[in-house]
């Protein structure tokens, strides 16, 4: 259990720790990064650190949560205000594709969770689904989507959204191309269906 500061300065050091965190295991994975390399990043002492965290695996696991909130309130300013659901999409698969490329690590550090602590893995994405079944379902029943199993199509559209990332962002050299946008939102819209007419 990490100590949450009660002053500016202490929410700061807090804050660098985490970001030092995710640069060294992002950079090391989970294994081979230390307390020391985080706070050489952080440009603490040891004992700052344990001031906050009580060990590695403890800072580690309030970097995903984290991460995961900061992610999940970026994508829900991305959508606010927009009210068709198809739009909303799109907002918000542009936003996730931002997100990670400002945090490039953050694969690596989410796929170390499941190694690391299997719970806090699956924490991630069930939370992040269970918003995103929320959006579906408010949508379903405004009649703007048809979908009898809106979990089932969040969890596909996670899954569009983090191999697109990984393609474009993680693997391209800058930002995801429209035409990659474009098709996603297509098939989103369409499904594997044949458009009618087409040979």
């Amino acid at each position: 259990m990490s100590t949450l500061p009660s002053t500016a300065r202490g929410r700061r050091t807090r804050r660098a720790l985490l970001d030092a965190a995710e640069a060294e295991f992002g950079e090391s994975g989970f294994d081979r990064a230390s307390i020391v390399g985080i706070t050489r990043r952080a440009e603490v002492s040891q004992g700052t650190f344990y001031t906050y965290f009580p060990s590695k695996d403890a800072i580690f696991a309030e970097l995903v949560r984290a991460l995961s909130q900061r992610l999940r309130e970026h994508l829900a300013a991305a959508i606010s205000g927009i009210d068709d659901r198809l739009s909303a999409e799109r907002a918000g698969f542009r936003a996730f594709f931002e997100f990670i490329g400002e945090h490039r690590d953050m694969y690596r550090i989410v796929r170390n969770a499941e190694f690391v602590d299997e719970a806090l893995y699956r924490w991630y994405y069930d939370t992040f689904a269970k918003g995103y079944v929320e959006g579906l379902t408010a949508a379903r029943k405004d009649g703007q989507i048809d979908t009898s199993h809106p979990e089932t199509v969040a969890w596909c559209l996670m899954g569009i959204a983090d191999f697109l990332g990984m393609r474009w962002v993680l693997w391209g050299d800058g930002p995801v191309p429209d035409e990659v946008l474009d098709a996603a939102l297509a098939f989103v819209r369409t499904g594997l269906a044949p458009h009618p007419g087409a040979s």
